[in-house]
């Protein structure tokens, strides 16, 4: 008998999750407006203030404009919208969504060699030696690992460090939403990625040049080590 761990959540994290898929699906058009408080709970059998809390979930999200007093009103997430609504964009009803893969990839592509350039011009003194014995552990663990789900993660755990060596919010909460969106996919991604997330000496290549202190070198490293994988997996996505 194979268990599955029990999720807990909130009701209003429900009626969240529900609305939310249907104004991103476009079942809900940007400009159509919600029933009232009132009606969404009769109608999902759950108390107005639980409607009330997704509702203002929904607007802090970008995907509804709640006005007191007035109707709700459905937003075009493509302009109001954050990062977070990635990881419901990229996998809908378990399928990967081509084209929002594609345009991770390319933000990957173009943003790696900058976080290792910043990395590299930020990295100094105790912060240095920190990060080189948590890089050396992370290229050992590389080297030795075969699973490419594993590699994966030890991939995006290294990218963890250099991000954290760039020394910038908005990278880092970026990185974060992409790492989000980058999760379900992951198994998905495996075949594709394995030559990339097996290249050991393309991550030693990038660490020995952001420890050294050398953007221009980092940020060609960086790029020597994404672009292949970036360029295949875009080239295959536009083939489904």
């Amino acid at each position: 008998m194979a268990l599955q761990p029990v999720v807990k959540r909130s009701v209003s994290a429900d009626v969240f999750e529900q609305i939310a898929a249907d104004v991103l699906s476009g079942e809900l058009a940007p400009g159509s407006t919600l029933p009232s408080e009132r009606q969404l709970a009769e109608a999902l059998g759950v108390s107005r203030p639980a409607v009330r809390e997704a509702l203002q979930r929904l607007g802090a999200a970008g995907l509804v404009a709640v006005r007191q007093g007035d109707a709700t009103t459905v937003l075009d997430y493509r302009r109001g919208a954050g990062l977070e609504v990635l990881p419901r964009l990229l996998v809908r009803s378990g399928v990967l969504e081509p084209a929002v893969a594609r345009s991770i990839l390319e933000a990957r592509l173009h943003n790696g060699p900058k976080v290792a350039e910043l990395a590299a011009a930020r990295i100094a003194g105790a912060d240095a030696e920190a990060l080189r014995a948590e890089l050396a552990r992370l290229l050992e663990a590389l080297g030795a690992e075969s699973d490419p789900i594993a590699l994966q993660r030890l991939a995006l755990e290294f990218w963890d460090h250099i991000i954290d060596a760039a020394d910038s919010i908005v990278f880092r909460l970026m990185f974060n939403m992409l790492g989000a969106a980058y999760e379900p996919a992951l198994v998905a991604l495996a075949p594709l990625m394995s030559a990339e997330v097996g290249n050991t000496d393309g991550y030693r290549r990038l660490a020995d040049a952001v420890l050294a202190g050398e953007p221009e070198q980092a940020a060609d490293a960086a790029t020597a080590l994404l672009e292949p994988a970036t360029t295949a997996l875009i080239a295959a996505l536009g083939r489904q």
